[in-house]
């Protein structure tokens, strides 16, 4: 069923529900309106009759029925029948009717005082009356018509109107319907048009004030996203295919000068060497690719569990002067904590202490002392590891760019490196719901601050 219909559809059922209500209550304020005024009419007749026959004394019961029969009060088909106290009727307004009066009926009505009663189309009501020391009992009964008349005819009314009413609602759903979503028409048609070809085009945005305009302002910032990530994608394939053109360029060259000529035993291992260290290099570069293809997995994939973040700073330490002597690592704490769960956090220990050995990696290649100074502080949300260094540094325009694939300083292309491990860093910061920042001035040095919630 489409938006339109179903808009459509809840629309007259809701209109239906709320006439059929307050039809409903129409009808049955208009029935027991009539009921009760036709019963006060029974009530009223029948009061009279007891006072024409008991206090005037010029009435006897054939004038009576005389005045009950041609009286402008009198009601259609209507019988009023008088009873004394041991149920003997001693007044009857019709002649050749057949009289029902049940004992237990009378008696009840003495016990009540007043009673209504239907029966079948018939309405009656029955009222114990003492009239000069006389206990009696009134019953005064008739149809009612015109009253029924009328209410059948309020009841085929209200049924067409309801009727009506709903097939009118139902086209008239449909149509504002259709107007409402004419700009939800018109931005499908306009979303089918874009393509990974003309990601710049954007949808009409209006005035920018009702939901539907809204929504076309977020899928545009969505579009832009989009664009970015394309652009970003395509940037990082381009960069990608020069970092591995360069060392494949380098191993045909040493290949093709190696088969160009003999070489003696000497010049062999001296192209062996150089082949062997671009293959390295190459290696290196797929590594850091895949593992950057890796991070950007859905962070669900990825297994949590409590780590203490100083634990992980120790192990990269460890691991990193295993693989470079000539390295050092100072740490210190900036507040020691108090208790030992104050520097847990939830992560990957193994990601983390990749983010550790990259950075620590980073402070001491840069460095001329070699050396990092790292600093473990906490605060009442997150943990913090500050990894400084006394090295080159960074220039302010080129801070922001070093976190992106590829991207490295101007003042690094004397160092090996890809421009791979901080983009790395900073992926995997953002899986563990954290983040890095950098301050650094060309000369002086750098200070990277990993930011992690602790548990």
């Amino acid at each position: 069923m489409t938006l339109r219909a179903q808009i459509a559809l809840r629309f007259s059922l809701i209109v239906a529900a709320i006439l059929l209500l307050l039809f409903s209550l129409i009808y049955v304020t208009a029935s027991t309106y009539r009921r009760d005024d036709f019963y006060d009419r029974l009530k009223q007749k029948a009061r009279t009759t007891v006072r024409f026959l008991v206090h005037v004394k010029e009435v006897d019961r054939a004038m009576l029925k005389i005045i009950d029969r041609n009286s402008l009060t009198a009601l259609f088909d209507e019988k009023v029948l008088v009873f004394d106290h041991a149920n003997k009727l001693i007044y009857s307004s019709v002649d050749d009717a057949e009289i029902d009066h049940p004992p237990a009926l009378l008696n009840r009505i003495r016990q009540e005082g007043e009673l209504e009663v239907q029966m079948g189309q018939y309405e009656m009501v029955g009222i114990a009356s003492t009239q000069k020391q006389q206990q009696l009992v009134v019953l005064a009964s008739a149809l009612d018509a015109p009253g029924l008349t009328e209410l059948r005819h309020l009841r085929n009314t209200l049924f067409w109107g309801f009727i009506g009413g709903v097939g009118l609602t139902i086209l008239a759903g449909i149509f504002f319907a259709g107007q409402s979503l004419r700009p939800l028409n018109e931005f499908n048609q306009q979303i089918k048009s874009i393509t990974a070809r003309n990601l710049r085009q954007r949808l009409d945005e209006g005035n920018q004030r009702d939901e539907l305009e809204q929504l076309a302002m977020n899928f545009n910032a969505l579009l832009a996203r989009l664009d970015e990530a394309f652009a970003q994608q395509r940037a990082f394939v381009s960069h990608a295919s020069h970092e591995l053109r360069t060392p494949l360029t380098a191993l045909k060259s040493e290949i093709q000068l190696a088969l160009r000529q003999p070489l003696d035993r000497a010049e062999h291992e001296r192209v062996l060497h150089t082949m062997l260290l671009d293959t390295d290099r190459l290696i290196g570069l797929a590594n850091s690719l895949l593992f950057l293809a890796r991070s950007l997995e859905d962070v669900i994939q990825m297994p949590l569990e409590p780590v203490r973040i100083d634990d992980a700073v120790f192990e990269a330490r460890d691991e990193l002067l295993s693989s470079h002597p000539d390295y050092r690592v100072d740490i210190q704490y900036g507040q020691a904590p108090e208790i030992d769960d104050e520097t847990l956090v939830e992560g990957n220990a193994t990601l983390l202490r990749r983010v550790l050995l990259n950075l620590f990696d980073n402070a001491c290649k840069y460095s001329p002392d070699h050396t990092a100074r790292v600093c473990i502080t906490i605060d009442n949300q997150q943990c913090h590891v500050i990894v400084e260094d006394k090295g080159i540094g960074i220039p302010a325009g080129e801070q922001a760019a070093v976190f992106e694939p590829f991207r490295r300083a101007s003042n690094v292309h004397e160092y090996e490196g890809f421009g791979l491990g901080l983009p790395i860093c900073q992926r995997i910061a953002e899986l563990h719901r954290g983040k890095i920042t950098l301050e650094s001035k060309p000369n002086e040095g750098s200070t990277f601050r990993l930011s992690l919630p602790h548990l």
